[in-house]
């Protein structure tokens, strides 16, 4: 079992930016990022695997960025340019399963380990 601990949520005020932390208890192949926002379905911010390969979601495009640490099996996420509707509970997810990690970031059902969540929260 992968143990999965993020830190770095809290509130900005809109055009800010926050940064994410997750730290896994073992290597796990694909890592990343989604968020769920209240009455909303769960949604993929952003993914990479092992090799480096990153996908973004369409939303975050430009403004977010993920970033990883292999020799400490961490996963971080840079977000700048905060806007009202990023405010959502971030979760962090690790997995194998997915064939490409563009699948991974699109198929929360391919996630095998999830984090408790951390709560990002922007104002105007």
């Amino acid at each position: 079992q992968v143990q999965l601990m993020e830190s770095g949520g809290g509130s900005v005020q809109a055009g800010g930016s926050l940064r994410l932390s997750c730290a896994a208890s073992t290597y796990t192949r694909d890592m990343g990022w989604f968020r769920q926002a209240p009455e909303k379905e769960r949604e993929g911010v952003a993914a990479i695997d092992s090799a480096g390969r990153i996908v973004y979601g369409e939303s975050v495009k430009g403004r977010f960025t993920i970033s990883r640490d292999n020799t400490k099996n961490t996963v971080l996420l840079q977000m700048d340019s905060l806007q009202l509707e990023d405010t959502a509970m971030y979760y962090c997810a690790a997995g194998w399963r997915a064939s490409l990690i563009g699948y991974f970031l699109s198929s929360p059902r391919l996630v095998d380990y999830w984090g408790r969540g951390t709560q990002v929260t922007v104002s105007s």
